[in-house]
């Protein structure tokens, strides 16, 4: 079971994912954060994964998609308190040559600009 709460902060949309995000959840994660995005309130995305148990391909695809989205209006893009599996599924996909993670939302948070 997967559980997505979302934050905003400034003009960053926080997306905090917490359980395990796989080929069942991937399109849920897709469509409340295209949902939130698409308010036009946000810029910015950080993904806090720190509860985050398990991610597949179809979770990489989602969290791919959704920076394409973001950098491509200008915006940035952060992923924070990423565990170890997570890190190297990361490291294994190329997606660290493109994304940033951060130890914690603090810092994420402080790298688009809002703490």
């Amino acid at each position: 079971m997967l559980q997505i709460s979302t934050d905003v902060r400034g003009d960053t949309l926080i997306v905090r994912l917490s359980g395990e995000l796989d080929h069942h959840t991937a399109e849920m994660v897709r469509n409340q954060v295209e949902a939130e995005l698409d308010r036009g309130l946000t810029e910015h995305l950080v993904l806090n994964l720190e509860d985050l148990s398990f991610m597949d391909s179809s979770g990489l695809g989602v969290i791919l998609g959704r920076y394409k989205r973001v950098t491509q209006a200008g915006g940035r893009m952060a992923l924070c308190s990423v565990n170890d599996q997570l890190k190297k599924l990361f490291e294994l996909s190329g997606m660290l040559k493109i994304l940033r993670i951060y130890p914690s939302e603090t810092q994420a948070l402080a790298e688009t600009g809002v703490a």
